[in-house]
Formats: structure tokens, C-alpha cells, sequence
């Protein structure tokens, strides 16, 4: 297993912290910069799902990103998601992006037009080759509604700078052979399931769950490094409440932010619409997972 890695190993798919009126928070954003590289992160990802991009206008996404590079200084690697549903915009973002000081790209499938194989293609290609950066690529079809493909994630390989895949659909046996055709360095995009994925051969995670337990994922990804699956199977058993409290209750960046806020690293859970934020009887869940994972 190779853990050599442009994005760093152990990073969370930071939330976008803001103020009581729906507001970019630019300093709770840097205390939680704060708070991760605390936490063994040695990456952060902006502007992904849990970034809540999708309701971030592109000036407040690349201020993330020049906000999140500048708190990091060079101690973690950041990597800004860029995608979108029209190449164009990608292209446009990735540019950006690299002005604001990110280390890397994060490229999820076109979602809603649902393009083919070959367009998914053409649009990866277009976007890796606009700038200098590596590209992990974003597989998550729940979301999207389009899988990269084997034969397309064996393709996209090839290009000098798509080196990695966040994998977030779930198919470990396909991706069994992508691992064993290609370099591509595979990261968990599921909490539920890093365990398996670093078992498999994947160098990290890109967690949610890592807002509050980086350490313990950092842990995790050390043991199976030396092979002590023991220690790594202790880790992921004693995080299932966490998991199950973040990811399980409503959503994942509504219960991020929360849990973030039980722990006092942000002063607002607020998320924009069409989230809402969590009710009593979840933030009861939250705080009774938390608890018995240890983290609280």
C-alpha cells in the first residue's frame, strides 16, 4: 500500500461554519481550521457536500478556500471542491482556486444531466488539465446519479494528475480492480466503512465523523500501516455510536455542525436552506453518541 499522498491521509470534509444570519463565519472557519490540524488532519477538503457547496456562491467558495489555506500555512494539504454540473464552471472554479491557495482538486461527477461514460470523461480531463494541481476524483452516484465507471476510472488513470479517487459508492469489488489496474490512491468517502476501505488498500479518508474524531482516525489509518488490524477493529467499534449519530440521524453536515457546537468549536450550527437544523430529540442522539465513543 502506498502512503505517499498530495492530499495528506487523514481529512474531513469540513463544514462551512456560519453566523447566526446564514453568513459566511470567517473566524469560526479559522478555529476550526485550528481544531482539525489539532486532530491529526493533515488535509482539509473545502467546498465539498458537507461544505454545503451547493448553496455557496463561487465568490464565498473561493473565500473559503483563500481563508482555509491561509489559517492552514503550509501544514495540510487543501483540497477544493470544484465540481459542478457544467465543465465550463468547473474549469472556471479549479482556476480560481488555485489563486486562493488550494493544494488540490476535489471533481465529483457531473449530477442531474447525468452524462455519459464518455462525457464524464471529456469533463475530467477538461478540468485536470486547467491547472497544475492533483485531482481526486468524487464518487458518490447517490448523489449524482452517474458511477465513474471501472473501465472510465481506469481511463481518467492515466492522466499525469487524476491520482486519486474518494469513493463513496460502495462497490469494493470494482474497485478491487481499479486499485489492482491502475496508481490511483483510494480514500474512504464513507465513514461507515474506512475499516474496510484502508483493509483494502486505500491510504485515508475523507471523513465527516473527523470533525470530532480525527485522532482516532489518524489511529486508525497508523495501525493498519503497521498491521495491527486489532488495534484499527477497536477504533472502528468504539466510533459506531459517533457514526451512527452523525450520519444516520438526519445529515451529515446538519449533524457536523452540531456536534462542532457541543464541543465549542463553533458558536452556530446554522445551515441554509433546504437544511434546517437538528431538532431536541436528534441533538439528544448526538450527545449520547458522542458520549459513548468518548469524544464528548
Amino acid at each position: 500500500m502506498s502512503t505517499s499522498s498530495p492530499f495528506g491521509r487523514v481529512l474531513t470534509a469540513m463544514v462551512s461554519p456560519m453566523k447566526a444570519d446564514g453568513s459566511l463565519d470567517l473566524e469560526g472557519t479559522r478555529r476550526l481550521v485550528a481544531h482539525l490540524l489539532d486532530h491529526g488532519h493533515d488535509g482539509i477538503v473545502v467546498n465539498g457536500t458537507t461544505g454545503e457547496a451547493a448553496t455557496l456562491s463561487d465568490d464565498e467558495s473561493i473565500e473559503m478556500v483563500r481563508v482555509v489555506a491561509e489559517a492552514v500555512d503550509g501544514a495540510a494539504a487543501v483540497v477544493a471542491g470544484v465540481g459542478s454540473n457544467a465543465t465550463a464552471h468547473s474549469v472556471e472554479m479549479a482556476a480560481r482556486a488555485v489563486d486562493a491557495g488550494a493544494t488540490g482538486l476535489l471533481l465529483v461527477s457531473p449530477y442531474y444531466n447525468k452524462p455519459t461514460q464518455p462525457g464524464l470523461v471529456a469533463h475530467c480531463l477538461a478540468v485536470a488539465d486547467s491547472t497544475d494541481l492533483p485531482v481526486m476524483l468524487y464518487d458518490i452516484p447517490g448523489r449524482t446519479g452517474i458511477p465513474f465507471d471501472t473501465a472510465t476510472l481506469v481511463e481518467l488513470a492515466a492522466h499525469d494528475r487524476i491520482v486519486a479517487v474518494k469513493d463513496a459508492k460502495g462497490d469494493p469489488w470494482a474497485s478491487t480492480h481499479v486499485l489492482a489496474e491502475t496508481d490511483l490512491l483510494y480514500f474512504s468517502g464513507d465513514d461507515a466503512t474506512t475499516l474496510p476501505w484502508l483493509a483494502l488498500g486505500a491510504v485515508g479518508t475523507v471523513s465527516v465523523v473527523g470533525h470530532v474524531a480525527g485522532k482516532e482516525y489518524a489511529a486508525m489509518v497508523a495501525a493498519v500501516d503497521r498491521g495491527d488490524l486489532a488495534t484499527a477493529r477497536d477504533i472502528h467499534r468504539r466510533l459506531v455510536p459517533a457514526v451512527d449519530a452523525i450520519m444516520s440521524t438526519s445529515q451529515g453536515a446538519i449533524m457536523a455542525k452540531a456536534a462542532l457546537v457541543e464541543l465549542g468549536v463553533i458558536d452556530h450550527a446554522t445551515v441554509r436552506l433546504p437544511l434546517v437544523e437538528s431538532p431536541p430529540e436528534h441533538l439528544d442522539i448526538l450527545r449520547a453518541g458522542l458520549k459513548e465513543s468518548g469524544l464528548l
